[in-house]
């Protein structure tokens, strides 16, 4: 059985920084891809960032580059987020998901994504 088990979220005031991390255990994706996205209340799932495993190639939504970084440590089955001068639009749920394919031109798409975790509150005050 595949988990993905989110940790790291909070509150912070805009303009901090904050680690996402996700575990995956039931197998591996370093062949596939991980990701995250967000919803905030109301809204629809927003690809924020993604890694494809084979060709190790990240992709980010406009509005965090620059400020959002992905990695994925292949060996101990993980991927992070790196959120640095957060806003208060980044506030959401913000959920870690997986594939087994290596995704190009869907990397954005969260229907690709097979295994999702529970998702972690941001919080960002102005």
């Amino acid at each position: 059985q595949v988990q993905l088990v989110e940790s790291g979220g909070g509150l912070v005031q805009a303009g901090a920084s904050l680690r996402l991390s996700c575990a995956a255990s039931g197998r591996t994706f370093n062949s596939g891809t991980m990701g995250w996205f967000r919803q905030a209340p109301g809204k629809e799932r927003d690809f924020v960032a993604a890694n494809n495993g084979i060709a190790d190639v990240d992709y980010y939504t406009d509005s965090v580059k620059g400020r959002f970084t992905i990695a994925v440590d292949n060996a101990k089955n993980m991927v992070s987020l790196q959120m640095n001068a957060l806003k208060p639009e980044d506030a959401a749920v913000y959920y870690c998901a997986a594939s087994g394919t290596a995704l190009v031109w869907g990397i954005r798409d969260p229907s690709l994504y097979e295994f999702w975790g529970q998702g972690t509150q941001v919080t960002v005050s102005s």
